[in-house]
């Protein structure tokens, strides 16, 4: 396979010249986004919108500048993700838009409206075969994001406590599963039940099809081999009483994402944006954030979302460390136990993110060969 183009511009702008959101739209341009036929297009922009709390997601200025390409070259764009798995304020349509417009992602400051892709309890979903999938073999998507004609993923690029770092795959992939997709991904696909927050209400009984959840002294137990993953009792239940265990591997974690965001991208155009900066250690999922692990680098495009994630691992873990963070402490405490130049891993010990890159790769989602393409 041939490398990938990926094209790099640094965060640089002359006093008196042009804005960052006009730089990454002449990175964009000149990535070659103007090759997909955007004419009349629903076009997806899959975004974090950060959760009420953190401050390192990225700014909405960016979104809009992306937006606007899109708008320049005759598409209908949206901003978009799904709801998560954990409880927090985005675990709903109602609470996720209101925590975007909180943080800056109103239409008015992005010139495109915000539709969360799995509806009102993240049970609004697709089943999309994964070409080549060999852990997933249907994936569970937000119905939204399938009924997109085109797919632009725009990622804040930052370290993460599991998958080693959040990037474009990543973006895609968890960020683009319903809230039973992202069970699939996070563990076997069964739910389980906290009995100190059960009420006993019986919703997940009525809910399932299966006869799974039964209610037994009050309290709602889940049959794990009547149970078909379908996550419906997990959007249904007002207690947020059902979750998922975290009992997949960090591999297997890994590989699903990347066979997740394999489903989404197939069959029709995509193009990915990536900003490396900000670069906290953990998840914008967390209500807060810590310092960046390394400086600010840069933005960059390309077609190829594994040749993306690949270029930017290699620009951040030869980037220099900032020593009052969690990985310039890890650093000074153990630095003979510590793995190389590996940021990702020498911030987040049990994280595995090689893994992802090599799975994308290898289902045929991209290539992790690249030529980076410098842009002034």
């Amino acid at each position: 396979m041939e490398k990938s183009k990926v094209y790099f511009t640094d965060f640089r702008t002359p006093y008196g010249g042009s804005s960052l959101p006009q730089k990454l739209q002449k990175l964009m341009k000149k990535a070659g986004i103007a090759n997909i036929n955007f004419e009349k297009q629903f076009v997806a922009i899959k975004i974090h919108f950060g959760e009420p709390g953190n401050v390192s997601y990225l700014r909405p200025n960016y979104a809009k500048a992306v937006a606007d390409v899109v708008k320049e070259l005759g598409g209908k764009p949206f901003l978009t993700d799904c709801n998560t798995l954990y409880v927090g304020r985005r675990k709903d349509a109602l609470e996720h838009i209101d925590s975007a417009y909180e943080n800056g992602f109103s239409p008015f400051s992005t010139g495109c409206h915000v539709i969360i892709a799995d509806g009102l309890k993240g049970t609004d979903e697709a089943y999309v075969p994964v070409k080549n999938g060999e852990l997933v073999k249907e994936a569970k998507i937000g119905k939204a994001l399938m009924d997109a004609d085109i797919i632009i993923s725009l990622t804040h690029f930052k370290g993460h406590e599991m998958a080693g770092f959040g990037g474009a795959i990543k973006n895609i992939g968890m960020g683009g599963g319903s809230r039973a997709g992202k069970m699939e991904m996070h563990n076997d696909g069964k739910p389980k039940v906290s009995a100190k927050k059960c009420v006993g209400c019986g919703r997940c009984v009525k809910i399932c099809a299966h006869g799974a959840p039964t209610i037994t002294d009050g309290k709602a137990t889940i049959d794990v081999n009547k149970c078909v993953g379908c996550g419906r009792c997990l959007g249904n239940c007002p207690m947020d009483a059902i979750h998922a265990i975290n009992d997949a591997s960090m591999e297997n974690l890994n590989k699903k994402m990347a066979e997740y965001a394999q489903a989404i991208c197939q069959d029709r155009p995509h193009f990915h944006v990536s900003l490396i900066v900000d670069v906290s250690p953990y998840c914008d999922c967390h209500a807060e954030n810590d310092a960046p692990i390394v400086p600010n680098i840069g933005m960059l495009a390309s077609f190829d979302p594994v040749a993306l994630d690949q270029a930017c691992a290699d620009l951040v873990n030869a980037a220099p460390v900032v020593a009052n963070s969690v990985l310039g402490e890890h650093l000074a405490a153990d630095a003979a136990g510590c793995a190389g130049h590996d940021h990702f891993h020498n911030t987040s010990p049990e994280s595995e993110w090689k893994a992802c890159l090599a799975h994308a790769e290898k289902i045929g989602l991209g290539t992790r060969e690249y030529e980076l393409i410098t842009m002034k």
